[in-house]
């Protein structure tokens, strides 16, 4: 853990994270009468297989792995072994499921739900409206301070996982609830305190939104919405992306706006461009 939060620098919430997939390995270990170092690939193997019978989500399970082939990988460093067992570790292929998203439509409804004409809720109208356009993760979000929001030319910059920082634009609509929401409703939300923060907590005003906070004032407005599936900050995540790409936005643009370290993980949303290639076939090909 010590290695993950100071060599690896990564984010509180990911350390807590990979501590959950560990006490797994520690159960599955102390299940079969077996120290964790001398769990084999086919014992891993069989890890994920029950993970994945329990229902957890690709995502998780994806987690997991990359947990263990990180752990052993610092065994194998440490020479406490000489080999990685987890070191080829994978899900099967054909386990993979698509980010779920909003349409446009159950946007803009979902948009519509804060009263604007409360301070309340235009912190919320302005967090949603900044999630939508910017698709930063919550944890992103919930961290950004004034300071970090250009409204004049429309960018903000956040810090993302391993403590880097990227510039991420942001729409004219999302800047003006933003704007709105500094001059009339951060002021009324904080009355004499002060925050560091930008989205402040509308009971006294601090110290700031927390992740959790924002996850319930999202469900409670995806409700409202008449929204039939579960909303998360993610999912708004995802519909950012996914609308990209639909009006025909580069992957790789994609990929630094969200933040990803690799482009393998923004090519989930290639289900988006195989949708719209067979869009294309379909108009322009003589004998479609």
């Amino acid at each position: 853990m010590t290695h993950l939060t100071v060599e690896r620098r990564l984010s509180a919430n990911s350390v807590e994270s990979y501590a959950r997939d560990l006490v797994l390995l520690q159960e599955f270990a102390a299940g079969h009468k077996a120290p964790v170092e001398r769990l084999t690939r086919p014992r891993l193997e069989e890890l994920v297989r029950q993970l994945m019978s329990e229902g957890r989500s690709p995502r998780s399970v994806a987690r997991a792995i990359a947990c263990y082939r990180g752990f052993y990988r610092f065994l194998v460093i440490d020479s406490r072994l000489k080999t990685n067992p987890a070191d080829q570790l994978r899900a099967p292929r054909s386990w993979k499921a698509l980010p779920r998203h909003l349409s446009v439509e159950q946007v803009d409804r979902l948009l519509e739900q804060p009263d604007v004409k409360t301070p309340r809720g235009l912190r919320d109208r302005a967090l949603i409206e900044l999630l939508y356009a910017t698709g930063l993760r919550v944890s992103e979000l919930v961290s950004l301070r004034p300071a970090d929001v250009n409204l004049e030319a429309s960018y903000l910059t956040c810090t993302g996982k391993g403590e880097k920082q990227r510039i991420v634009p942001m729409g004219d609509e999302a800047a003006a609830w933003v704007r709105r929401y500094l001059r009339e409703g951060r002021p009324a939300l904080l009355g004499k305190r002060s925050s560091p923060r930008l989205f402040v907590n509308a009971r006294g005003g601090g110290p700031g939104l927390s992740r959790v906070g924002f996850w319930k004032i999202l469900k409670a407005y995806g409700r409202s919405a008449g929204l039939t599936s579960s909303i998360s900050p993610h999912v708004l995540r995802h519909s950012f992306a996914t609308h990209l790409l639909e009006r025909g936005a580069d992957l790789r643009a994609i990929q630094m706006m969200l933040g990803h370290a690799d482009l393998s993980t923004t090519q989930i949303y290639t289900h988006v461009l195989q949708q719209r290639m067979r869009a294309v076939y379909d108009r322009f090909h003589p004998r479609a």
